[in-house]
């Protein structure tokens, strides 16, 4: 296994966004060719408790390698492809917002 580790990825104040990014870097032994991989993990934010980590429904996805730097992770609200929605009777629903926790690893 290449690295390891967590880190945050914050959607911004309420009402939030509808996606974000983070740039790991600090890996030198990363190639243009290594396997990265990233997921919600359960930890407490200031945001959100462990368990609105695991109910929240968040896609996490991982690429563009820059090979001996690192890469990025992309988080997105799975809930809305779009800007927020009028529903009738409850209004504009909000976006995702806060800082989730992720974990990455590379090999």
């Amino acid at each position: 296994m290449g690295a390891q580790g967590t880190t945050t990825i914050n959607l911004g104040a309420f009402p939030g966004s509808s996606d974000a990014s983070v740039a790991i870097t600090g890996q030198a032994g990363i190639l243009s060719g290594s396997l990265v991989e990233a997921w919600i993990f359960p930890i407490a934010t200031a945001d959100h408790s462990a368990d609105e980590h695991w109910v929240e429904n968040l896609i996490v996805s991982a690429g563009n390698i820059v090979a001996g730097t690192g890469f990025t992770i992309y988080l997105r609200d799975g809930n809305q492809e779009y800007e927020p929605v009028s529903i009738k009777g409850l209004g504009s629903q909000p976006r995702v917002y806060g800082a989730w926790t992720v974990a990455w690893v590379w090999n």
